[in-house]
């Protein structure tokens, strides 16, 4: 099924169901397979790809795999469609976005399905996942690379950390600000506004809910990293937006010779290295 606009997005999103949907956000066409094939074997039956005039993506599409044909790119591309994905889904379906070279990875992946996650969360009470961006990079980055090589993927092992979330009157319950990998260790050449890693990537729509440009949710609950009695489930995506981002924009492609340090590890693309490092948890699923 194509889907002609944002608005026809919004009429007919309904008829995709109600069963756990991802939409992926195509900035550009690279990874663009691998993405839709990493989230189809992860769980996801319905996949809807937001594409802006320009960008290739392969002709012909999986099954269940939808096409979101953009007349124009969005100045937000993330909150225009996301918010438009959202006010089509039947209340209470979970819903999920990230872009394209980027892979959502839940506790236990490999043998657990991702709505068989978003079934323990639910009944746990909770209507969003919070998930961490796990920045990836090539080994090598070769002069005039992108900065992506899928099969020699690494990441940061350290240098993750977070600081309070503060609002108007003082720090906001179970909140807060995570820092860590390609942003933190080049925040000179990343926006202040752009190096969080939190991100709520994964969430249970309502009609009365948006995503925000900061990639939070309209309902503050929904940001929280834990629910008032105990630990919850969180979520890793890993991701080579950063790198490409910093191997193509000028200023940063002339000062950064390579993304590797000695924090650096190569990525196992399974879900217990994360887990491992404490990069994400199960909470109460075991």
């Amino acid at each position: 099924m194509d889907f002609t606009s944002l608005e026809d997005l919004t009429a007919r999103a309904g008829t995709l169901g109600g069963a756990p949907a991802l939409m992926i956000l195509c900035e550009d066409d690279c990874e663009v397979a691998s993405t839709v094939r990493h989230h189809r074997e992860v769980g996801f039956g319905t996949i809807v790809l937001a594409v802006p005039p320009g960008v290739p993506v392969p002709p012909v599409l999986p099954e269940g795999v939808h096409r979101l044909n953009l007349d124009r790119r969005p100045g937000m591309l993330a909150t225009a469609c996301v918010n438009a994905f959202i006010a089509g889904r039947p209340d209470g379906a979970w819903t999920a976005y990230a872009y394209n070279a980027e892979y959502l990875f839940h506790p236990f992946a490999e043998t657990r399905r991702i709505g068989e996650a978003m079934a323990f969360c639910t009944e746990e009470r909770r209507d969003a996942i919070l998930s961490f961006v796990i920045d990836l990079y090539a080994g090598r980055l070769e002069a005039g690379g992108n900065g992506v090589d899928a099969d020699d993927a690494w990441m940061d092992e350290a240098g993750y950390f977070a600081l309070g979330r503060m609002g108007e009157d003082g720090p906001l319950d179970r909140q807060l600000d995570f820092f860590g990998g390609l942003r933190w260790r080049f925040e000179e050449h990343v926006p202040e506004a752009r190096r969080r890693i939190d991100r709520v990537a994964m969430f249970r729509a309502r009609k009365d809910i948006r995503l925000l440009a900061d990639h939070r949710m309209s309902d503050a609950e929904m940001n929280t990293y834990a629910c008032p009695w105990h630990h919850s489930m969180t979520a890793c995506i890993a991701s080579f937006r950063a790198a490409k981002a910093l191997a193509f924009n000028p200023g940063s492609r002339a000062a950064i010779k390579g993304f590797r340090w000695d924090g650096s590890v190569p990525f196992e693309w399974r879900s217990q290295q994360l887990m491992d490092l404490g990069l994400m948890e199960p909470g109460q699923w075991f």
